[in-house]
């Protein structure tokens, strides 16, 4: 005897066999029971959760020689005949292969004589949304009032396409995508029945890769049996599926937790070596991102379909909660980059370095050489820049800097430079004005890393000589800033300093410090950030103030408006002096006056901007 696949041995012959659906198993029974019978259902759904399986034990239900029930009694000779597929009342079409109107009135033309064997003629029309218009349009009447004898039952997976004037005249039952845990328990009964072993991961790593339909978990198990030679291992179905396991999306997720470049490489090594396909494996990337968020917002409504609940929960508590919807929306936008990429790997691995690196709370690593220096650059002829041998000691013995505040709050670096390192470059015409060389204005800036501040650096830190505001005074300048010390002008030197990052920085930045206590500070954010604000927030905030203090420091934050300047107010202040210092030194060049003179030309100021090397 010839072997029969799974998918079809095991489809279901009554509506208690069928896994999943019960809101159209309860509508069908119930119709049954009580012969409330209409004469047209359409049964909607994607491939393989059961529309034509459903239209078949109807079909049987109707014309089962016991009477109308919901439970057939299998052993009539309608019953045997509907299961073994030459019941001759039940006439099966197949709509994608007889589209033209011909087809469906031959199909009508015997609508009207009575059934030969059972006590229905049923149509079962698969696919129907293949019929053209003209087809519609002749089924329409008949459709609508049919003889007694006569039920049709469609099914298809397609039902936008479908008139309007067709879908009034039936009974619809949308049929759901079946969900990896209930899909993995069937294939678990249907292999105990078939008497081979199994691994229950390799049925949950099937069941995820059939995407709700379970005629494709069932193929999908027929090919996993032949690949492992008689049984469903793990290792097996994931070289067959060319997918990573789950374990190593874990992983994944791990290694952008710790923010490591190198641990992510690693693992994409890794599953390059399993031939894997990227798109299946972005898409559990996500699917593990959706159920993080949901684990850290409401934990008891997490998803545990895949039993892997304390894995979830591990990275719920590793991966902050903006990290979680950066990667998620970064993902999703993704998928495109993954289809047109000639190298998929590629795309997959920059995909995952932007995910880390766009992350407000990734850190540069420090043994890299600092991109922004405030030791000026003299440009030679050929373009290049010599440093003197002193400064590039200097720079080898100082502590990398760290950047610890989000980068709209970033303070302009030529606030820590002379007069004369913070003149402007300016390309001039050669035959208008004779090139000379100019030291170059770095734009950005990096905040120490450090909590002491030696006083060279303090006085460096004054924007203006005349704001006695922004001078620190000796005491603080000279050591660490202390909580009794703290006051308005010595937190805007401390928040530079401060181990935070995200949203609980940025609600930092625009808080002006009232008072402290022995072991509590009060601040005061301003009315135009509160929307930002979560008491959630409090406990990061705290821990910052901690580690900096050296001992547990609790802190209150009220919402109110800011009366003194706060970090947030002096990082703006800082850039629009120095703005309009530069503007003014610009447009005070000799070489830029010479130059709008003999072009007769205008200075648009807000173009001018420090030159980067």
């Amino acid at each position: 005897m010839s072997y029969q696949v799974l998918a079809r041995k095991w489809r279901p012959s009554n509506f208690s066999q069928v896994a999943g659906q019960a809101h159209v198993l309860k509508s069908l029974i119930n119709a049954l029971d009580n012969e409330r019978l209409h004469h047209a259902y359409l049964f909607t759904g994607t491939r393989g959760v059961g529309k034509t399986t459903l239209a078949r034990i109807l079909a049987k239900c109707l014309n089962c020689e016991e009477g109308i029930r919901s439970v057939p009694c299998e052993k009539c000779g309608s019953c045997t005949e509907i299961n073994e597929g030459r019941f001759i009342d039940l006439i099966e079409v197949d709509a994608a292969s007889r589209t033209k109107v011909e087809d469906t009135r031959e199909l009508l033309d015997n609508v009207q004589y009575a059934p030969s064997r059972g006590r229905f003629k049923v149509y079962l029309i698969d696919e129907v949304h293949m019929l053209s218009n003209h087809s519609f349009n002749a089924l329409l009447k008949t459709l609508e009032e049919p003889p007694p004898h006569v039920k049709f039952l469609f099914a298809t997976t397609d039902p936008q396409k479908l008139p309007i004037t067709i879908l009034s005249r039936c009974l619809q039952f949308n049929l759901k995508n079946l969900s990896p845990q209930l899909i993995s328990e069937y294939l678990g009964s249907v292999l105990e029945k078939e008497e081979l072993e199994f691994e229950e991961p390799a049925l949950w790593q099937i069941a995820a890769a059939a995407s709700g339909s379970m005629r494709d978990a069932l193929t999908l198990v027929d090919q996993a049996i032949s690949y492992c030679e008689g049984r469903v291992a793990t290792d097996g179905v994931i070289e067959m599926l060319g997918v990573p396991p789950q374990e190593q999306v874990y992983e994944l997720l791990k290694g952008m937790a710790s923010r490591s470049v190198s641990t992510i490489l690693e693992l994409i090594r890794d599953i390059a070596e399993q031939t894997p396909d990227y798109s299946h494996t972005l898409d559990s990337l996500l699917s593990t991102l959706h159920r993080v968020a949901i684990a850290q917002i409401e934990p008891k409504a997490a998803d545990n379909s895949f039993g892997d609940m304390p894995q979830i929960v591990e990275l719920a508590s590793l991966i902050s909660a903006e990290d979680v919807q950066l990667y998620y929306q970064m993902g999703i936008k993704g998928r495109e980059d993954l289809r047109l990429s000639g190298e998929v790997r590629t795309a997959f691995e920059m995909l995952l370095i932007r995910m880390l690196v766009f992350s407000p709370s990734y850190v540069e690593p420090t043994n890299l050489e600092p991109m922004v220096s405030t030791d000026s650059s003299i440009t030679d002829e050929s373009g290049g820049a010599g440093t003197s041998e002193n400064e590039s000691e200097k720079k080898k013995n100082e502590p990398a800097a760290e950047i610890v505040a989000p980068a709209h709050l970033e303070e302009p670096e030529s606030e820590n430079l002379s007069e004369e390192e913070a003149e402007v470059s300016t390309e001039v015409p050669t035959d208008l004005i004779e090139q000379q060389p100019r030291d170059t204005v770095h734009a950005s800036v990096e905040f120490p890393s450090k909590r002491v501040i030696d006083a060279s650096q303090e006085k460096r830190e004054a924007p203006n000589e005349g704001d006695k505001s922004d001078k620190p005074d000796s005491a603080a300048a000279l050591g660490e800033i202390t909580l009794d010390s703290l006051s308005p002008e010595s937190w805007l030197r401390l928040y530079p300093q401060l181990e935070i990052t995200g949203i609980a920085a940025n609600v930092l930045a625009n808080s002006d410090f009232q008072r402290a206590g022995s072991n509590s500070i009060h601040f005061v954010l301003d009315h135009s950030q509160s929307a930002v604000f979560s008491e959630e927030l409090l406990p990061k905030i705290s821990q910052a103030l901690s580690n900096y203090f050296a001992f547990e420091v609790s802190v209150q934050i009220e919402i109110a408006d800011a009366k003194n300047e706060t970090p947030a107010m002096r990082s703006q202040r800082v850039k629009q002096e120095k703005h309009v210092a530069m503007v003014n030194d610009f447009e005070s060049d000799e070489n830029v006056q010479e130059l709008l003179k003999h072009f007769s030309g205008t200075l648009a100021k807000e173009t001018i901007a420090p030159h980067k090397d």
